[in-house]
Formats: structure tokens, C-alpha cells, sequence
């Protein structure tokens, strides 16, 4: 298991990065797949889009270069790349229900394998709202959740969501720092693993069905 929370999140961002496709749209949630900004694979062309209001979206800047007025959806400091414009929220969320999205990166308080998500609310505890994420789960052609695979060591992926769902059915990806699964018709399909886990390990880690592929890889991180 990979303790070092930020190591984590690396490797899933990178991993992440080599999802994109050449022309996409693709909007990024906020926290870790932010991240993925800063792995874009060479000779990839991607357009990054942010829920408040922005595309042409660039990478983190390095400290001391920030601009307070350029900001992502979660309000963290982030770079605009020429040719990239500002709109309002009326203009992103057309994108998005649209269906002008090509895939939406998320992450997610736990995922089931059916493919429901919550990601939005713990009942009793403060939010600050729901986000864009009800719009972007079913406005967007591919959904990829990322996340660290446990909780503090409770599993986040499980049979069954027991978390008020942001969506039903809708995630297609799921990439933590331990592996690589993807939601099909009949189940959670493992299909990548990290170099320095087990599929024992996995398995033990995850509340949910797994079915090892018969081609099972090892991450390219």
C-alpha cells in the first residue's frame, strides 16, 4: 500500500494524463484532478475547461507567479493558455449540458460498481454545495473518477454507494494509486495495477466485486 498521501496523487494524476486524447474538451474537478494539468502527454493537444468559467486552462503556477484573478472552480491559483477565454456560468454549464464535453475527471467520496457516485455531501456535515458535478456526470461523454483508493483505510470503492449519489450509472474510469478499474455490464473490471501492490491487496482494500482481467498491466507511472 502507498502511504505518502501526495506520492498518491501523483500517480494517479499521471496516470489520468495518458486518458487524454488529442482535440478533447475536458474538464477537471477540483482537488487531485487539477493535478492532471501537469501531465499532459507529449504531442497531446487538449483543451482544459474550468466550471467557473474558463477554458484554455493551464497548468499550477510556480509559487510566486500567481495571479489572484485567474483561479479554478475550487478557487486554487491556475494559468490560462493563449488563445483561452473567461465566460460566464451560463456560457460553462451550456458546455457542459450540451454535451460538448469530451471527459470530466472527478473525484468522488466513494464509487460503487455499478458506476453510482457520491461525491457531493456527508449527511450532517457542512457543504459548501453541490458543485457542477450532477451536471458534468451526465453531460459528459467519459467520466473518470480519481481518487485515493481508501479512506483513512476504509474502502471507497464498494458493492453499493451508501452516500447520498451525485449520479447513477454514469462513471466509466476509476484510477486510484493502487489500480485501474473500468465499469462494465458485468461488473468492476480490474485492468491495470500498480508495480508495488498485489491483486491480493487490491481485492482487500476494495469493498467491492472485482473481476481481474485476463490482460491485467501494470500501471505505466
Amino acid at each position: 500500500m502507498i502511504t505518502d498521501s501526495k506520492l498518491a496523487k501523483q500517480i494517479i494524476a499521471k496516470r489520468i494524463g495518458k486518458e487524454l486524447k488529442d482535440g478533447q474538451l475536458v474538464n477537471l474537478g477540483i482537488g487531485l484532478p487539477t493535478l492532471v494539468t501537469n501531465y499532459i502527454p507529449e504531442g497531446v493537444h487538449v483543451t482544459f475547461q474550468s466550471e467557473n468559467g474558463m477554458v484554455g486552462m493551464g497548468a499550477t503556477p510556480p509559487k510566486g507567479e500567481e495571479n489572484k484573478d485567474i483561479t479554478n472552480a475550487g478557487g486554487q491559483f491556475t494559468t490560462i493558455l493563449p488563445g483561452g477565454a473567461y465566460f460566464d456560468s451560463a456560457m460553462s454549464f451550456t458546455l457542459i449540458r450540451g454535451g460538448h464535453v469530451d471527459m470530466t475527471v472527478l473525484g468522488a467520496l466513494e464509487v460503487d460498481q455499478e458506476g453510482n457516485l457520491a461525491n457531493w455531501i456527508v449527511p450532517g456535515k457542512m457543504v459548501p454545495g453541490m458543485g457542477g458535478a450532477m451536471d458534468l456526470v451526465v453531460g459528459a461523454k467519459k467520466v473518470i473518477i480519481a481518487m485515493q483508493h481508501t479512506a483513512k483505510g476504509t474502502p471507497k470503492i464498494l458493492k453499493k454507494c451508501t452516500l447520498p449519489l451525485t449520479a447513477k450509472a454514469q462513471v466509466n474510469l476509476i484510477v486510484t494509486e493502487l489500480g485501474v478499474m473500468e465499469v462494465t455490464d458485468k461488473g468492476l473490471v480490474l485492468i491495470e495495477i500498480h508495480k508495488e501492490t498485489t491483486v491480493e491487496e487490491v481485492k482487500s482494500l476494495t469493498g467491492a466485486e472485482l473481476i481481474i482481467s485476463e490482460n491485467l498491466k501494470t500501471m505505466d507511472v
